[in-house]
C-alpha cells in the first residue's frame, strides 16, 4: 500500500520558519520526482516546488522562490520543505505528492499524501 505521510505543520508567525517532511512507503521513492503541493481555503490547489528522483534538480513557484527549500533524502525514503520567512498568503493545507515525470503540473502526481495545515498568524 502507497502512503505518503505528511507532517510538521503548525501555527507560527510571520516571518518564522517551519520545516515540513513527508515519509514514504509502498513505492520505489528513489524513482519518482516529489513535489509540495498547497491549497487555501477557497483556492484551487497550487504547485509549490519539485524536486528530481536524484536530488539534483529543483523547481520553484515564484511566490516561494529564495524562501523555500526543497529536499530528498533517498535512503530514508523523505522528502523534505524547508520554509523560512513564512507569510500570512502561505497559509494553506500542504501536500506532499510522488510523480513519474519532473513537472509542476498537479496531473501528473500519481501518489498524494493526505497533507499538513500551515497557518501563518501573529
Amino acid at each position: 500500500e502507497v502512503q505518503l505521510q505528511a507532517s510538521g505543520g503548525g501555527l507560527v508567525q510571520p516571518g518564522r520558519s517551519l520545516r515540513l517532511s513527508c515519509a514514504a512507503s509502498g513505492f520505489t521513492f528513489s524513482t519518482y520526482a516529489m513535489g509540495w503541493f498547497r491549497q487555501a481555503p477557497g483556492k484551487e490547489r497550487e504547485f509549490v516546488a519539485v524536486i528530481s528522483w536524484v536530488p539534483g534538480s529543483t523547481y520553484y513557484a515564484d511566490s516561494v522562490k529564495d524562501r523555500f527549500t526543497i529536499s530528498r533524502d533517498n535512503a530514508k525514503n523523505t522528502l523534505y520543505l524547508q520554509m523560512n520567512s513564512l507569510k500570512p498568503e502561505d497559509t494553506a493545507v500542504y501536500y506532499c505528492a510522488a510523480a513519474e515525470a519532473y513537472s509542476p503540473m498537479a496531473r501528473q502526481y500519481r501518489y498524494w499524501g493526505q497533507g499538513t495545515q500551515v497557518t501563518v498568524s501573529s
